[in-house]
């Protein structure tokens, strides 16, 4: 039957809702999501990694200078003046080797806890999982890891450390490494966006955390009845793990304590994970 010129249907066609709701639940990432979403988190990464040399005048060669000139101070005040043990290993290898992982884990401490605040026109526009902002920072210290690796091999053949097969076990401690600078960034970026005095603590969270930990000096030098609480800094065992691996049998780490590490990064891991989970409902109110 033809309808008359004006009569109006009332059956119209709108498109399904999608109602947005926090994930329950033990588990406090959702990695389906994570995987629909992999081409924003690369995107996100590179965009990171672009950013960081955008404009300057040497580019990429910061990733070798930083550390390098660390490196350099390192081996004249702890090596030179201090005269600290590096058990017949040239300073400036032993120094080097533990700058590597803490040279990410700083950085990503420095952008990961910013990451969310710098990436509001984002966060209060579309949805996404919020999880990629500080994730996707962290990921691309990975390029600045593997030049500055490069160096370290370098300095290796210069100085004729022997290359040993242990160094096939690096990307082990690196993921610790790795997991521990996320689980601090989920807590910190949550955190600043809230609470902006985060963004003025965690330099000097980065500049006492390079001298508490052995970054310019051996761990075997704090007393024994401490050595486990001092491993509590979960950088300690990802530090003497590198060593050893880089350096030979006679940086072995203190085992209890690098196992103790690792269960201090799996803590700051998951709970970074939880806290984040549970505040991200109000990054783009608060941000």
């Amino acid at each position: 039957m033809n309808k008359r010129p004006h009569e109006v249907s009332t059956a119209t066609h709108l498109p399904a809702e999608r109602v947005i709701r926090p994930k329950t639940g033990l588990v406090p990432i959702n990695f389906g999501e994570l995987w629909h979403y992999r081409e924003l988190f690369a995107f996100l990464a590179w965009r990171d990694i672009l950013i960081r040399y955008k404009q300057t005048a040497i580019g990429v060669l910061w990733a070798v200078i930083r550390p390098f000139l660390t490196m350099v101070v390192f081996t004249v005040i702890f090596g030179k003046a201090a005269k600290f043990p590096s058990n017949g290993v040239p300073y400036a290898v032993m120094t080097f080797a533990a700058i590597l992982p803490w040279q990410f884990f700083a950085n990503a401490l420095t952008q990961g806890s910013n990451s969310l605040v710098a990436s509001a026109g984002m966060i209060s526009k579309i949805y996404f999982p919020r999880l990629i902002i500080p994730s996707s920072t962290v990921l691309s210290g990975i390029v600045d890891f593997a030049i500055s690796f490069l160096l370290l091999l370098g300095l290796m053949f210069w100085y004729q450390v022997e290359f040993r097969l242990h160094l096939l076990l690096l990307p082990l401690f690196f993921i610790v490494g790795f997991c521990a600078a996320l689980g601090v960034s989920l807590w910190l970026g949550a955190m600043n966006v809230k609470y902006r005095d985060v963004r003025h603590a965690v330099p000097f969270i980065t500049r006492l955390g390079l001298y508490v930990s052995p970054v310019g000096f051996m761990s075997s030098i704090v007393p024994e009845k401490w050595r486990l609480l001092y491993c509590m800094n979960p950088m300690v065992g990802v530090i003497d793990g590198f060593r050893w691996a880089i350096l030979g049998p006679k940086f072995e780490p203190y085992w209890p304590g690098f196992w103790a590490s690792v269960v201090v990064t799996a803590v700051i891991l998951v709970s970074g994970a939880y806290y984040f989970r549970s505040t991200e409902r109000t990054f783009a109110d608060l941000i």
